[in-house]
């Protein structure tokens, strides 16, 4: 009988730091209970600036504008990423660098890569992303690895054009981030 009630202490201490521990985190948790952030960023884009065409792509139905690349083009870029859409007016965030390689003979989609680098909401590090953009919709991007504050890092990202007129195009970044539940052991904030 002693045995059981010194289990049971046992357990019933247990249990209560357990749960004392959770409550000093304040860490936002999603549906699946993971730890999550989630937050939106302006992508400024200026051709011959910050990004350009590197390989022209072949002749054919697309030209070159603000929204089509021949089908072959390769383009780089190097854009910074703010808190608010104005370049300006915004505090400085992220950059986003990368490649897309347009994959469509109307020039309108292509396969994408980049890494983000990202200073937000006291977190420091890059995230990459890889998958399939259209020049004018929505595209959505798996997160395929981090670094720093964002090592192990799942989830997606979502890029919606805001602006596409002018020689500077804005894109509203959606960031979609959890951590799977062994990353806290590994990083733990």
């Amino acid at each position: 009988m002693a045995r059981r009630s010194t289990d049971l202490c046992v357990l019933i201490t247990f249990l209560s730091l357990f749960l004392l521990t959770e409550a000093g985190h304040k860490h936002n948790r999603g549906r699946n209970g993971l730890k999550s952030l989630e937050f939106s960023l302006y992508q400024h884009e200026t051709i011959n600036k910050t990004g350009f065409i590197v390989v022209d792509g072949v002749a054919g139905n697309a030209g070159v504008s603000q929204t089509t690349t021949p089908f072959g083009t390769v383009f780089v870029f190097r854009d910074r990423m703010t808190a608010g859409l104005g370049l300006s007016s915004s505090r400085v965030a992220g950059v986003a660098e990368g490649t897309s390689i347009t994959s469509s003979l109307d020039g309108l989609r292509s396969l994408s890569i980049a890494k983000i680098t990202l200073d937000v909401e006291g977190r420091r590090g890059s995230i990459s992303i890889v998958g399939g953009t259209h020049n004018t919709k929505p595209s959505d991007y798996p997160v395929v690895g981090g670094t720093g504050d964002f090592l192990f890092v799942q989830g997606y990202v979502r890029s919606s054009p805001v602006d596409l007129r002018g020689t500077t195009v804005v894109y509203k970044i959606e960031f979609h981030l959890y951590w799977p539940p062994y990353a806290p052991a590994v990083h733990p904030n």
